[in-house]
């Protein structure tokens, strides 16, 4: 057997989907095996794998023991004479597992190949070759250097920036998204390093194979699509220290004692620093906003209070300084959780979210200055004035950010201009899946994927989209990769990127859309939404009425007792609701909730308990589904109302 292609999958199955769909493709006539090792998805990935890809050998891991592990457990069963580990997120050119092994059988000293990766943008990707990272290679890396003088022979030597990417140069390590490695060499130096658990292996493998008397090429005459950053936000802590980590086995099993201890004291600064960053970045991202709310609203008081005074009272200070700085923060802190429960900070925002939180808070604020005693109270005006005042600035203030930031709020879009690539019956397919996925667009047409217009409907052919797109003003341009070749695809996107088009790629058979718009971010999904439980705002709420309603049953529990049937079962799982161990309701777990958004144990299903037997898989499936993707507060209360009145 000439080739052994080896994924590791962990919760991205419409990626997966799409990269097997290309690697099928560009495996044809040559002898081979695929295996997909699944490490513990809860997306339902390998449910997709067995139902459209029954020739992959698939691989279900209980547990998640790490990307090192996985690879060699399918490594030990493979046969092949050559051995692709390749990232999900990736799209394979039709030619580019026959190109790499011509070049792997005319050049025998080549132990390992990477070949050109490209973003979703059509971007190239440096890290489609790298250097050894030595200490000082990953000072000149970590601090900013190499960024500085990309070209540069001594500072960018992390990406060997001074070698052009458009022909064959030897490397010495391989990216981890495509590692083409021939079986000889791995027979020779070993496996996968299973102390890696998730990056720094394919550095350790790579100087490995070339300590092993072997070579490793960067080879441009294929392309690959590597999305990136499916599997990992890169900013996070969690991922500065895995990496670190990694970082750290390596320069203790390859270098020197001296060397060792220079690698380790300088990513300790690294981690440091970079922990440092990224918590100080997400505290700034998660405050900002409603601190610069809270100081409009401070203004307000600063203002209307004295404006009151003098109108009212002509000039006569009447509220004590201490009650009235006492009672505004507290007014202010009220209108700021309301906003935060309307929404109002969550990503995407709803217009007019910030004034819907403001003007339930001034009511929950009416209501608590009722209670207050007679020299605590200061005018109801002062409360509404501000109120107002707070509405307009803050919302102003808000919508003003959502035209710089046109990503906060969608409704503040101009709708994207997209083309679709692609035969009919696909293009029609596509059109569908936006619509259901409420993405909002202005369709300019169907780009036909041959060299001629073959269908009324079609507006011009794929050799004539650069000028097509130019005209049109296209900001995306989606690929039926049904219709087009994987290659056709990958020359399309780099004839266009000057123009700075957005694409994304259909996979035939389902019901997502993928692409990817930065080198950092993870990929965009156009996909039917079965998740809307998971926003937000709804797991917002849900939480919410979970802990009212059980507080509200443990309060009149003697009632409950007396009055309800069994009482006493309510009021106990009330008590497990409130402590967040269950939710009041959950799943019906006898149907399949494989790739289901989680959620707690439910006290009772979205079904009556009652006539639970009464319904097939198929439904209670249907059920859950539907649950997870209309959820509201309202449906939770209809339903708890249904079960408690049906128990």
């Amino acid at each position: 057997m000439k080739l052994s292609v080896i994924i590791v999958n962990y919760n991205v199955k419409f990626f997966l989907e799409q990269c097997l769909i290309s690697v099928q493709g560009a495996l044809e006539g040559i002898e081979s095996e695929v295996f997909v090792v699944d490490n513990a998805s809860a997306d339902g990935s390998c449910p997709m794998v067995r139902q459209r890809f029954p020739w992959v050998t698939l691989i279900e891991n209980k547990k998640n023991h790490g990307f090192s592990y996985a690879n060699n457990q399918a490594i030990r069963q493979a046969k092949g004479e050559y051995i692709l580990l390749l990232n999900p997120d990736t799209v394979v050119e039709e030619d580019t597992f026959s190109k790499c092994i011509a070049f792997m059988d005319n050049h025998l000293d080549a132990g390992g190949l990477s070949v050109k990766m490209i973003d979703g943008k059509g971007r190239f990707l440096p890290e489609s070759k790298r250097a050894l990272p030595t200490p000082m290679v990953s000072f000149y890396k970590i601090f900013g250097l190499s960024r500085l003088f990309p070209r540069s022979r001594v500072f960018a030597r992390y990406h060997l920036g001074h070698l052009d990417s458009r022909k064959i140069h030897e490397i010495e390590i391989l990216p981890g998204a495509f590692m083409f490695i021939r079986k000889a060499a791995l027979d020779k130096v070993g496996l996968l390093d299973e102390d890696f658990f998730m990056y720094g292996e394919d550095i350790d493998l790579s100087y490995r194979i070339t300590r092993g008397g072997y070579k490793n090429y960067y080879y441009p005459e294929t392309t690959i699509i590597h999305y990136k950053g499916e599997s990992t936000k890169k900013g996070s802590i969690n991922y500065v220290l895995v990496f670190y980590k990694a970082m750290m086995i390596f320069a203790r099993k390859h270098f020197s004692r001296k060397n060792a201890s220079i690698y380790i004291a300088l990513i300790y600064m690294a981690i440091y620093f970079r922990a440092f960053l990224s918590i100080c970045k997400r505290f700034f991202h998660a405050m900002w906003q409603p601190v610069v709310d809270a100081l409009f609203m401070i203004i307000g008081f600063i203002i209307i209070v004295p404006f009151w005074e003098q109108y009212k009272f002509h000039g006569i200070s009447t509220f004590p300084d201490r009650v009235v700085v006492a009672l505004s923060a507290l007014y202010i802190l009220i209108w700021i959780l309301s906003s935060w429960l309307a929404g109002a900070y969550d990503k995407p925002r709803k217009l007019f979210s910030s004034s819907k939180g403001i003007a339930i808070g001034t009511l929950v604020i009416l209501a608590i200055y009722a209670l207050l005693p007679m020299g605590m109270r200061y005018s109801r005006a002062i409360i509404l004035l501000t109120a107002l005042w707070s509405m307009v600035l803050v919302q102003a203030s808000h919508l003003f950010l959502g035209l710089y930031r046109k990503d906060l709020y969608p409704a503040l879009l101009k709708k994207k201009r997209i083309a679709i690539v692609g035969g009919p019956d696909e293009v029609k397919r596509v059109l569908d899946i936006l619509g259901q996925a409420g993405v909002d667009t202005v369709f300019l047409g169907a780009i036909s994927p041959t060299q001629e217009v073959y269908h009324p409907e079609q507006v011009t052919s794929i050799d004539r989209i650069h000028e097509f797109a130019r005209i049109n003003q296209v900001d995306e341009v989606i690929f039926c990769s049904g219709d087009i070749s994987s290659q056709e695809i990958i020359r399309n996107m780099l004839l266009l990127v000057p123009a700075g088009i957005d694409y994304k790629i259909a996979p035939p058979d389902s019901i997502s859309i993928i692409g990817s718009n930065s080198i950092n971010t993870s990929g965009d999904l156009y996909t039917i939404d079965i998740s809307a439980i998971t926003k937000p705002a709804n797991r917002r709420n849900k939480r919410i009425f979970d802990m009212a309603v059980a507080l509200v049953l443990i309060i009149f529990s003697p009632f409950v007792a007396l009055f309800v049937r069994r009482g006493g079962f309510i009021v106990g799982k009330a008590v497990e609701v409130l402590v967040g161990r269950l939710t009041w309701i959950g799943y019906d777990e006898s149907a399949n909730t494989s790739g289901m958004p989680p959620l707690r144990r439910g006290v009772f299903t979205p079904l009556p308990q009652s006539k639970r037997t009464e319904y097939d898989t198929a439904t209670l499936e249907r059920a859950n589904i539907m649950y997870a993707k209309d959820y509201s507060i309202v449906k939770d209360l209809s339903i708890l109302w249904n079960n408690i009145r049906n128990l």
